[in-house]
């Protein structure tokens, strides 16, 4: 079995990724490492997709190299492993060679070995193994290139980290000698100001009068006069504690009703009050006794009619 796959990662940053097994581990698709502490980071059950069934195996994965037997075009590693499967009899052996070729851009990984098994593997069709171990290294490939690039982001970070440090540890050394110049410079400086005012006392004041003492040390230190066109300096603003009559009216126009209406004004809707029966007693009488009476007389008359019918 031969597979070469090109990554863009150069051979050093690789070879740092490949030398920590539980990194390894990590880039290994379908691995599952031991919960046991003692055991190796490589060891453990491994899923294997082949063919349309999903065989597990359960052992180790053992990885050597790079060393002094490194091909001409880069260097070499060995991995070995051996498994057994957690649900049957079957087992598979591994012996595979990973050679590391540096490239314009890149590497290029080489996999070269061979690998024999028995039970549920041996069963499968023609080509469904070699398909899946193909599609096993390519998965592997891709994550040794995700930790690779993790990792080298992770150490550019560290040196940027360590370069900013010693920047700010050189610019705090120099402000500190800075300011122990100024420091003296102000002393020296104070110093002969005040041997002056005392060895020429009686001198010209004009001389006097331009000694640090008199003069302002910055810019901030001089007094700022008020503006003299500001619009509001004279005015002062007050707030009225109750509000006026048109504020209030405003006040009841939006919500329709105070306060005070809306506490004495009946309940309207659902919650409106029910007349009694007493009440209402008189007017259902008087609705009743229009409609007899009028039925009452067209039966008079109906029945006048019949009997002069009949005479």
């Amino acid at each position: 079995m031969e597979h070469e796959v090109f990554v863009p990662v150069p051979v050093p940053t690789l070879l740092r990724t490949l030398g920590d097994p539980a990194r390894v581990a990590r880039c290994v698709p379908g691995f599952q490492q031991d919960a046991d502490a003692s055991a190796s980071p490589l060891a453990g059950r491994l899923k294997l997709r082949a063919g349309g069934h999903t065989i597990t195996y359960r052992g180790e994965l053992r990885l050597t190299g790079p060393g002094d037997g490194d091909g001409p075009d880069g260097p070499r590693l060995s991995v070995t492993g051996t498994g057994a499967e957690a649900r049957g009899d079957g087992a598979v052996e591994l012996a595979l060679t990973l050679a590391l070729t540096a490239k314009d851009g890149g590497t290029t990984l080489t996999y070269s070995g061979t690998a024999e098994g028995d039970g549920r593997l041996a069963e499968l069709e023609d080509g469904a193994a070699l398909a899946a171990a193909h599609r096993l290294l390519d998965r592997f490939t891709q994550q040794l290139v995700t930790e690779s690039l993790a990792e080298r982001g992770e150490g550019e970070a560290e040196v940027k980290a360590e370069e900013d440090a010693g920047r700010d540890a050189e610019a705090g050394a120099g402000d500190a000698g800075r300011d122990a110049g100024a420091g003296a410079g102000d002393a020296g400086t104070d110093a002969g100001a005040e041997d002056a005012g005392t060895d020429d006392a009686g001198g010209d004041r004009d001389r006097v009068g331009e000694g640090p003492d008199d003069a302002p040390r910055s810019v901030y230190d001089s007094p700022v006069p008020p503006p003299s066109l500001d619009p509001v300096a004279g005015v002062e603003f007050s707030v009225p504690d109750e509000p006026t009559a048109e504020a209030a009216h405003a006040r009841r126009t939006m919500i329709g009703r105070s306060a005070e209406e809306v506490d004495h004004a009946p309940p309207r809707g659902r919650y409106a009050p029910v007349p009694s029966m007493d009440a209402g007693g008189t007017n259902t009488t008087l609705r009743w006794v229009a409609p007899a009476a009028a039925l009452a007389l067209a039966s008079a008359l109906v029945l006048g009619r019949a009997l002069r019918r009949r005479r």
